[in-house]
């Protein structure tokens, strides 16, 4: 399995944590017999959970234009006409991938073209269902331009346990569909805002997969 690069220093970090915490439970205290193989149990659950977090599944795909990918792995929780302020300043499509700490949560390229805007944007850390994460909680903001001209925005969304957004995107940098855009660490949320009156293939509820499932083809 490949642990994607995000996740180095914190397993490091973790194996060091739960190593120190073992030695001073058993040396420190008087521990049963069930105890000495229960907390040695429970401990490598916890590293195997973080290391199946930080996942980094291969998808390459071939960039296809007119066709939008989903950005994340997660659920469909949103697909509402918003009135957008940042970047538009008018009516978007947005499609909202609820991510949980299951999913893969390396975000990824919806479309190939070259970045016009990025930002980000303190703030609280809702739940990431919550319909108010979108306008409240920390984000950040990444537009692409696509060869056709279109502007499709991106955002990466804190949750209740997500505290560090990365983002890799860059103004003025050309990117291929599918490559990695950023990653949230621990349960988040991903928007898509599209242009208004973009058929969206997804149903409410549906499970997507970044870089497989199609979200609009023209």
């Amino acid at each position: 399995m490949k642990i994607h690069r995000e996740g180095y220093r914190i397993l490091m970090l973790a194996a060091i944590v739960i190593l120190l915490i073992n030695l001073l439970i058993f040396r420190l205290t008087g521990v049963s017999e069930v105890m000495q193989v229960l907390i040695p149990a429970i401990s490598l659950i916890i590293f195997l959970f973080m290391l199946y977090f930080f996942r980094s599944p291969e998808r390459n795909i071939l960039p296809e234009q007119g066709v939008i990918v989903a950005p994340a792995d997660g659920k469909v929780v949103a697909i509402e006409e918003v009135e957008k302020s940042e970047y538009f300043g008018d009516k978007r499509l947005q499609v909202s991938i609820f991510m949980s700490p299951l999913n893969v949560h390396s975000n990824r390229y919806p479309v190939s073209g070259v970045v016009q805007y990025v930002k980000h944007h303190p703030g609280k850390y809702l739940v990431a269902w919550h319909p108010k994460s979108s306008e409240l909680n920390e984000c950040s903001t990444v537009v692409i331009r696509s060869s056709s001209g279109t502007d499709i925005l991106v955002k990466q969304i804190a949750g209740a346990m997500a505290r560090r957004i990365v983002t890799y995107a860059k103004v003025g940098t050309e990117v291929t569909q599918g490559d990695e855009l950023g990653f949230i660490k621990f349960g988040s949320r991903v928007d898509l805002l599209l242009p208004a009156g973009s058929v969206v293939i997804p149903s409410l509820g549906d499970e997507v997969r970044a870089n497989i499932t199609q979200i609009v083809k023209n």
